[in-house]
């Protein structure tokens, strides 16, 4: 691959795993995942190039092709892994950016490595990018590189969206480098977030640390207009719908609910990560037992933790820490041959996990804090029979659109205990009632539409004239 493209999109992985196939030899397959999923479709049909690390570290790989699209590896060396991947990216900014759940680290040296990989990640996509191309970068790892980007090819239409939360000014106020992240942010002439309170709470940002100029969703940038809006992202519905209509996956979703006895299933699928509420809705599951609001063999909890970062000591306590909860409300509430709790700490594939959506009656999902929460809309979307309920917590993204969920804080284990039960015993209308009208909007917006309508934003020209006052 040779020429420049029209359009790139620039994001930490590139969008296949590596696999070795029977006879040895490497291959890439593409990864799962919603990004992938949202975008893949845009860069077949533009001819567009994805600029992106390999995922192993010390490996130098020449641009290729797979899948169907041109790809330009960025090398990391395992120092780089280690201080911007799992240092400043997930040690740093992922728990700052979720409420500080977990206590951030804030190291120079961390710091430093960060802003060293986002020059590399901005050098590369100003090589492959052409004449006044779309440049869309993704992600909390890559904050800097719309700034860079910016000085390096002023000529560059540049969007970006980040996939998780954004804090308020509290919060992001303890970052030491705050200002060099707004400032990388501004770069962009679209930033795109999650949520509209995210999208103000940048705008604030821009306000207080740049001493900057806004009005409405604009920010004013020297001669330059950065729009900061709500995009929130969604699943591929046709996708889903084929799994679940495929026989050998409503014969598996059959086999699931026998294997478990008949029994009510509850259901979580969870990266194994301290902001997913895990560790609430499996006490509030087990206190339900305690209090006789359920018996063994009435109910059982499914929970699906693939791993996660676990090479970062705060993944390796909170796995530990999981996996002794269930050890323990399994032995005080099981009986022989009946566990209260199924954990199954691996990855799953999609139609293993369709199978499981279809044979859930009361889907889980309890993050502390979440951008979105897709596995919440892919429940929705499999779901055309409109049985089944959907437990959410009021701090997904998701809960914004689907409001006819079973809404629930999850601190409040008492009241998640109550919404459990209620969603256990809903009536089969009043299933049908709350999910015919989620299916509605997860369907009227899928995955197709929010990348449409983010890149038509991006495109529209803007000709405004800045404000003479904040």
């Amino acid at each position: 691959m040779t020429d420049r493209s029209e359009f790139v999109v620039v994001a930490n992985r590139l969008p296949v795993d590596r696999v070795n196939g029977e006879d040895g030899r490497p291959s890439w397959r593409r990864s799962p995942g919603g990004l992938v999923t949202a975008i893949a479709p845009v860069m077949r049909s533009r001819e567009g190039v994805w600029v992106g690390w390999s995922g192993a570290a010390d490996e130098e790989l020449e641009p290729f092709q797979a899948d169907g699209m041109d790809l330009v590896p960025v090398p990391l060396s395992a120092l780089e892994v280690e201080r911007y991947y799992e240092g400043f990216s997930n040690s740093t900014l992922w728990p700052l950016y979720h409420d500080v759940i977990a206590p951030p680290v804030y190291e120079r040296k961390l710091w430093e490595v960060y802003v060293r990989v986002n020059r590399r990640f901005a050098e590369t996509a100003a090589e492959v990018a052409a004449d006044g191309a779309v440049v869309w970068v993704q992600d909390y790892h890559l904050q800097l590189v719309p700034a860079m980007l910016r000085e390096l090819r002023p000529d560059l239409k540049i969007g970006f969206f980040l996939h998780i939360p954004f804090p308020p000014l509290e919060l992001f106020w303890q970052l030491p480098w705050r200002r060099q992240i707004i400032e990388g942010l501004l770069g962009a002439d679209l930033v795109g977030f999650q949520r509209p309170g995210a999208a103000s709470n940048f705008l604030r940002l821009a306000r207080r640390l740049l001493d900057g100029r806004t009005s409405g969703q604009l920010a004013f940038v020297g001669d330059r207009v950065v729009r900061a809006a709500a995009f929130p992202i969604s699943v591929d519905v046709r996708e889903l719908e084929r799994l679940v209509n495929d026989p050998a996956v409503r014969r598996r979703a059959e086999e699931i609910r026998a294997d478990l006895g008949g029994a009510k299933i509850l259901l979580g699928v969870d990266r194994l990560d301290y902001t997913k509420g895990i560790a609430q809705r499996l006490q509030a599951f087990g206190e339900l037992f305690r209090d006789g609001d359920l018996k063994p063999g009435e109910a059982t909890f499914v929970q699906i933790a693939t791993p996660s970062r676990e090479r970062v000591a705060e993944y390796r306590r909170l796995r530990d820490a999981i996996e002794q909860q269930v050890g323990r409300i399994n032995g005080q509430h099981s009986e022989l041959g009946v566990p209260v709790i199924h954990y199954l700490h691996t990855s799953y594939s999609r139609d293993e996990l369709a199978a499981l959506y279809l044979a859930a009656d009361v889907m889980v999902v309890t993050p502390l804090r979440d951008g979105m929460n897709l596995v919440a809309k892919e429940y929705v979307a499999c779901r055309a029979d409109h049985r089944g309920a959907l437990v959410l917590s009021e701090f997904a993204g998701a809960a914004d659109e689907l409001k006819r969920a079973y809404l629930v804080n999850p601190y409040d284990i008492n009241g998640l205990k109550s919404t459990m039960l209620q969603a256990l015993r809903a009536e089969p209308a009043e299933q049908a009632r709350r999910m015919r009208q989620m299916r509605r909007r997860v369907i009227e917006h899928d995955v197709d539409r929010w990348a449409r309508e983010f890149l038509t934003v991006l495109e529209e020209p803007r000709h405004l004239d800045p404000p003479s006052a904040r």
